[in-house]
Protein backbone atom coordinates (compact mmCIF):
# COMPACT_ATOMS: atom_id res chain seq x y z
CA UNK A 1 0.00 0.00 0.00
CA UNK A 2 2.68 2.86 -1.51
CA UNK A 3 -0.26 5.35 -1.03
CA UNK A 4 -1.52 4.49 2.64
CA UNK A 5 -2.15 7.38 4.84
CA UNK A 6 -4.36 7.90 7.77
CA UNK A 7 -7.34 8.59 5.55
CA UNK A 8 -6.95 4.39 5.25
CA UNK A 9 -6.73 3.82 8.73
CA UNK A 10 -9.47 0.61 9.47
CA UNK A 11 -12.33 1.45 12.46
CA UNK A 12 -10.82 0.86 16.06
CA UNK A 13 -14.44 0.96 17.68
CA UNK A 14 -14.25 -0.84 20.53
CA UNK A 15 -10.92 -0.86 20.79
CA UNK A 16 -8.85 0.94 23.66
CA UNK A 17 -5.32 2.64 22.47
CA UNK A 18 -2.86 3.78 24.79
CA UNK A 19 -0.29 6.54 23.63
CA UNK A 20 2.68 7.75 25.42
CA UNK A 21 3.74 11.00 25.01
CA UNK A 22 0.47 12.21 23.21
CA UNK A 23 0.41 15.93 24.11
CA UNK A 24 1.83 17.11 21.14
CA UNK A 25 3.84 15.96 18.21
CA UNK A 26 3.52 12.65 16.48
CA UNK A 27 2.23 11.18 19.94
CA UNK A 28 -0.85 14.25 19.60
CA UNK A 29 -1.50 13.34 15.89
CA UNK A 30 -1.29 9.17 16.78
CA UNK A 31 -3.95 9.56 19.31
CA UNK A 32 -6.25 12.06 17.37
CA UNK A 33 -6.01 9.74 14.27
CA UNK A 34 -7.26 6.74 16.40
CA UNK A 35 -9.50 8.30 18.17
CA UNK A 36 -11.35 9.76 15.15
CA UNK A 37 -11.54 6.42 13.53
CA UNK A 38 -13.32 5.18 16.94
CA UNK A 39 -11.13 4.01 19.53
CA UNK A 40 -10.86 5.01 23.17
CA UNK A 41 -7.64 6.50 23.47
CA UNK A 42 -5.52 7.28 26.78
CA UNK A 43 -3.43 10.00 26.63
CA UNK A 44 -0.57 9.33 28.68
CA UNK A 45 1.53 11.97 29.56
CA UNK A 46 3.53 13.80 32.48
CA UNK A 47 2.36 16.92 31.99
CA UNK A 48 -1.75 16.81 32.20
CA UNK A 49 -2.23 20.37 31.52
CA UNK A 50 -0.76 20.00 28.22
CA UNK A 51 -2.34 16.68 27.79
CA UNK A 52 -6.00 17.90 28.81
CA UNK A 53 -5.23 21.24 26.19
CA UNK A 54 -4.06 18.45 23.01
CA UNK A 55 -7.33 16.15 23.95
CA UNK A 56 -9.54 18.85 23.70
CA UNK A 57 -8.75 19.07 20.01
CA UNK A 58 -9.52 15.46 19.25
CA UNK A 59 -13.19 13.91 18.36
CA UNK A 60 -14.09 11.00 20.02
CA UNK A 61 -13.33 9.14 23.46
CA UNK A 62 -10.06 10.71 24.70
CA UNK A 63 -8.72 9.88 28.43
CA UNK A 64 -5.75 12.04 29.98
CA UNK A 65 -3.87 9.93 32.46
CA UNK A 66 -0.79 10.88 33.91
CA UNK A 67 2.60 9.17 33.46
CA UNK A 68 6.32 10.12 34.12
CA UNK A 69 7.97 7.53 32.19
CA UNK A 70 11.48 9.07 34.26
CA UNK A 71 9.43 8.06 37.53
CA UNK A 72 9.16 3.80 38.06
CA UNK A 73 6.54 4.41 40.52
CA UNK A 74 4.28 6.64 38.40
CA UNK A 75 4.85 3.82 35.50
CA UNK A 76 3.76 1.17 38.04
CA UNK A 77 0.94 3.53 39.40
CA UNK A 78 -0.60 4.17 35.81
CA UNK A 79 -0.23 -0.06 34.47
CA UNK A 80 -2.29 -0.30 37.97
CA UNK A 81 -4.80 1.62 36.67
CA UNK A 82 -5.41 -0.09 33.08
CA UNK A 83 -7.88 -2.73 33.15
CA UNK A 84 -7.51 -3.85 29.32
CA UNK A 85 -5.90 -2.34 26.60
CA UNK A 86 -5.59 -3.70 22.47
CA UNK A 87 -2.30 -1.53 20.99
CA UNK A 88 0.43 0.17 23.57
CA UNK A 89 2.00 3.24 21.47
CA UNK A 90 5.54 3.38 22.93
CA UNK A 91 5.74 7.02 21.55
CA UNK A 92 7.03 9.30 24.18
CA UNK A 93 10.53 10.48 24.33
CA UNK A 94 13.67 13.03 24.49
CA UNK A 95 16.41 13.57 21.95
CA UNK A 96 19.88 14.41 22.85
CA UNK A 97 19.16 16.52 25.64
CA UNK A 98 22.07 17.87 27.82
CA UNK A 99 23.12 14.80 30.68
CA UNK A 100 20.72 14.28 34.02
CA UNK A 101 19.33 11.40 35.37
CA UNK A 102 15.99 10.20 36.25
CA UNK A 103 14.25 9.90 39.69
CA UNK A 104 15.39 6.08 39.56
CA UNK A 105 19.27 7.31 38.49
CA UNK A 106 19.24 6.31 35.15
CA UNK A 107 20.68 8.60 32.37
CA UNK A 108 17.71 10.65 31.10
CA UNK A 109 17.50 9.28 27.39
CA UNK A 110 17.70 5.54 28.13
CA UNK A 111 15.67 5.82 30.89
CA UNK A 112 12.95 7.90 29.19
CA UNK A 113 13.29 6.19 25.76
CA UNK A 114 13.76 2.41 26.80
CA UNK A 115 13.78 1.68 30.71
CA UNK A 116 10.36 3.32 31.30
CA UNK A 117 8.81 1.77 28.35
CA UNK A 118 10.30 -1.49 29.16
CA UNK A 119 9.07 -1.47 32.48
CA UNK A 120 5.44 -0.15 31.09
CA UNK A 121 4.80 -2.82 28.50
CA UNK A 122 6.01 -5.77 30.79
CA UNK A 123 3.47 -4.18 33.61
CA UNK A 124 0.66 -4.02 30.62
CA UNK A 125 1.36 -7.05 28.73
CA UNK A 126 -1.52 -9.56 30.40
CA UNK A 127 -3.92 -7.17 29.78
CA UNK A 128 -2.51 -6.40 25.63
CA UNK A 129 -4.92 -8.11 23.58
CA UNK A 130 -2.93 -7.01 19.93
CA UNK A 131 0.36 -5.50 19.90
CA UNK A 132 2.96 -3.58 21.29
CA UNK A 133 4.56 -0.45 18.71
CA UNK A 134 7.91 1.35 19.73
CA UNK A 135 9.01 4.25 18.05
CA UNK A 136 12.39 4.32 16.99
CA UNK A 137 14.39 6.51 15.19
CA UNK A 138 16.75 6.50 11.97
CA UNK A 139 19.60 7.55 14.48
CA UNK A 140 19.60 4.72 15.73
CA UNK A 141 22.56 4.22 13.20
CA UNK A 142 24.21 6.03 15.20
CA UNK A 143 23.84 3.64 18.42
CA UNK A 144 25.89 1.07 20.45
CA UNK A 145 24.74 -1.10 23.36
CA UNK A 146 27.28 -0.67 26.32
CA UNK A 147 25.86 -3.48 28.14
CA UNK A 148 28.64 -2.45 31.27
CA UNK A 149 27.66 1.26 31.07
CA UNK A 150 24.36 1.89 29.71
CA UNK A 151 23.68 4.83 31.94
CA UNK A 152 27.02 6.63 30.69
CA UNK A 153 28.50 6.67 34.60
CA UNK A 154 31.90 5.85 33.58
CA UNK A 155 32.16 6.67 29.67
CA UNK A 156 31.77 10.48 28.47
CA UNK A 157 28.62 11.84 27.95
CA UNK A 158 27.64 12.00 24.18
CA UNK A 159 24.16 13.25 23.87
CA UNK A 160 23.39 12.35 20.63
CA UNK A 161 25.81 8.89 21.23
CA UNK A 162 23.18 8.49 23.98
CA UNK A 163 20.23 8.93 21.85
CA UNK A 164 21.51 6.77 19.45
CA UNK A 165 21.78 4.41 22.29
CA UNK A 166 18.24 4.35 23.48
CA UNK A 167 16.64 4.65 19.83
CA UNK A 168 18.78 0.79 19.28
CA UNK A 169 17.44 -0.59 22.25
CA UNK A 170 13.83 0.13 21.18
CA UNK A 171 13.82 -1.53 18.11
CA UNK A 172 16.45 -4.53 20.44
CA UNK A 173 13.43 -4.03 22.84
CA UNK A 174 10.96 -5.16 20.24
CA UNK A 175 13.12 -8.00 18.56
CA UNK A 176 12.97 -9.58 22.13
CA UNK A 177 9.93 -8.93 23.16
CA UNK A 178 8.49 -10.65 19.57
CA UNK A 179 11.01 -13.78 20.34
CA UNK A 180 9.30 -13.90 24.26
CA UNK A 181 5.76 -14.15 22.65
CA UNK A 182 6.18 -16.45 20.11
CA UNK A 183 8.02 -19.05 22.56
CA UNK A 184 4.76 -18.19 25.06
CA UNK A 185 2.07 -18.42 21.93
CA UNK A 186 0.76 -14.79 22.46
CA UNK A 187 -1.28 -13.72 19.63
CA UNK A 188 -0.19 -10.76 20.97
CA UNK A 189 2.52 -8.60 18.42
CA UNK A 190 5.62 -6.36 18.96
CA UNK A 191 6.14 -3.78 16.05
CA UNK A 192 8.55 -0.81 15.41
CA UNK A 193 7.90 2.24 13.27
CA UNK A 194 10.10 5.55 12.57
CA UNK A 195 8.69 8.43 11.09
CA UNK A 196 11.80 9.41 9.24
CA UNK A 197 12.52 13.12 9.89
CA UNK A 198 9.38 15.44 11.20
CA UNK A 199 9.78 18.74 12.35
CA UNK A 200 7.91 18.77 15.86
CA UNK A 201 9.15 20.18 19.56
CA UNK A 202 11.05 16.95 20.15
CA UNK A 203 14.04 18.96 18.30
CA UNK A 204 13.61 22.17 20.54
CA UNK A 205 15.22 20.74 23.63
CA UNK A 206 19.04 19.37 22.31
CA UNK A 207 22.23 19.80 23.98
CA UNK A 208 23.87 22.73 22.47
CA UNK A 209 24.36 25.63 19.96
CA UNK A 210 25.47 23.57 17.19
CA UNK A 211 22.73 20.93 17.64
CA UNK A 212 20.02 23.13 17.71
CA UNK A 213 21.44 25.10 14.95
CA UNK A 214 21.58 21.87 12.59
CA UNK A 215 18.11 21.15 14.00
CA UNK A 216 17.28 24.26 12.77
CA UNK A 217 18.48 23.55 9.64
CA UNK A 218 16.86 20.55 9.27
CA UNK A 219 13.57 21.11 10.18
CA UNK A 220 13.10 23.65 7.23
CA UNK A 221 13.61 20.29 4.75
CA UNK A 222 11.73 18.16 7.37
CA UNK A 223 8.34 16.56 6.80
CA UNK A 224 5.49 17.22 9.06
CA UNK A 225 3.99 15.42 12.33
CA UNK A 226 1.18 14.23 10.00
CA UNK A 227 3.67 12.14 8.09
CA UNK A 228 5.74 11.17 10.64
CA UNK A 229 3.18 9.95 12.79
CA UNK A 230 1.85 8.14 9.78
CA UNK A 231 3.98 5.22 10.12
CA UNK A 232 3.25 4.14 13.44
CA UNK A 233 -0.30 4.54 12.31
CA UNK A 234 0.56 1.67 9.94
CA UNK A 235 2.33 -0.30 12.48
CA UNK A 236 -0.38 -0.05 14.85
CA UNK A 237 -3.27 -0.76 12.20
CA UNK A 238 -2.07 -3.11 9.93
CA UNK A 239 -1.65 -6.93 9.37
CA UNK A 240 1.82 -6.96 10.10
CA UNK A 241 4.06 -10.21 10.84
CA UNK A 242 5.55 -9.53 14.22
CA UNK A 243 9.31 -7.41 14.89
CA UNK A 244 8.43 -5.40 11.59
CA UNK A 245 9.96 -2.27 11.28
CA UNK A 246 7.65 0.66 9.53
CA UNK A 247 9.00 3.84 8.00
CA UNK A 248 9.06 6.00 5.25
CA UNK A 249 10.95 4.11 2.00
CA UNK A 250 13.45 6.51 1.20
CA UNK A 251 14.44 6.98 5.09
CA UNK A 252 13.18 10.56 5.62
CA UNK A 253 9.94 10.61 3.32
CA UNK A 254 8.58 8.60 0.78
CA UNK A 255 5.71 5.41 0.83
CA UNK A 256 5.04 3.84 4.17
CA UNK A 257 6.04 0.26 4.55
CA UNK A 258 8.84 -2.10 5.84
CA UNK A 259 11.87 -0.81 6.15
CA UNK A 260 15.60 -1.63 6.89
CA UNK A 261 17.77 -1.72 10.47
CA UNK A 262 21.21 -1.39 10.94
CA UNK A 263 22.89 -4.80 11.97
CA UNK A 264 23.48 -4.05 15.35
CA UNK A 265 19.30 -3.94 15.68
CA UNK A 266 18.84 -7.31 14.66
CA UNK A 267 21.17 -9.00 16.97
CA UNK A 268 19.65 -11.51 18.96
CA UNK A 269 22.43 -11.97 21.44
CA UNK A 270 22.43 -8.34 22.83
CA UNK A 271 18.47 -8.18 22.51
CA UNK A 272 18.87 -11.33 25.12
CA UNK A 273 20.93 -9.48 27.17
CA UNK A 274 19.64 -5.75 26.90
CA UNK A 275 15.95 -7.43 28.50
CA UNK A 276 17.48 -9.26 31.02
CA UNK A 277 19.59 -6.13 32.09
CA UNK A 278 16.53 -4.02 31.95
CA UNK A 279 14.77 -6.42 34.15
CA UNK A 280 17.59 -6.07 36.48
CA UNK A 281 17.11 -1.97 36.16
CA UNK A 282 13.15 -2.01 36.47
CA UNK A 283 12.39 -4.90 38.61
CA UNK A 284 9.83 -5.97 36.05
CA UNK A 285 9.84 -8.84 34.43
CA UNK A 286 8.35 -10.66 30.73
CA UNK A 287 5.01 -11.66 32.83
CA UNK A 288 3.08 -14.41 30.06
Amino acid sequence: MSDWTASNLPSFEGRTVIVTGANSGLGEVTARELARVGAKVIVAVRNLDKGRAAAAGMTGDVEVRPLDLQNLASVRAFADGVEQVDVLINNAGIMAVPYARTVDGFESQIGTNHLGHFALTNLLLPKIGDRVVTVSSMLHLLGKISLKDLNWTSRPYSAWLAYGQAKLANLLFSKELQRRLDAADSVVTAQSAHPGYSATNLQGHAAGRFSAAMMALGNKVATDADFGARQTLFAASQELPGDSFIGPKFGMAGPTGLTARSPLARNATTATKLWELSEQLTGTEFPL
